[in-house]
């Protein structure tokens, strides 16, 4: 399973950006899917995640900013970013947790690459 995620970039304070993962491979079901990141000197953190259903879970920090959504026939999960902060700026990672292959093996944490969001205010 490899994850692509998209969208990264240059804000000013108050805008908005768009992030998007898409998985590929040989899926036949992904669990949740999720947003993280990580600042400079900081732990990586749970930004947002959506499961399978719908449920949607997000850091107190991005509630009423950000929202976490996902098509499960495209294997794509989408963060939009609004009213951007200098605080979020760091590299946001894109995460399906358990993926359950068309072999009916499960595959557990997989990540994609980082893709740098920079707040300037």
């Amino acid at each position: 399973v490899q994850l692509q995620a998209y969208g990264g970039g240059l804000v000013q304070a108050g805008g908005s950006l768009r992030l998007s993962c898409a998985a590929s491979g040989s899926i036949f079901r992904i669990n949740t899917m999720g947003w993280y990141r990580q600042a400079p000197g900081k732990q990586r953190e749970l930004v947002a995640s959506v499961s399978s259903g719908g449920n949607r879970n997000y850091a107190d920090s991005v509630k009423g900013r950000f929202t976490i959504s996902r098509d499960n026939a495209k294997s794509t999960v989408t963060l939009q970013m609004t009213s951007l902060k200098p605080e979020d700026t760091a590299v946001y990672y894109c995460n399906a947790d358990s993926v359950l292959l068309k072999n009916l093996r499960l595959q557990y944490d997989n990540w994609g690459q980082g893709t740098l969001v920079t707040v300037s205010s």
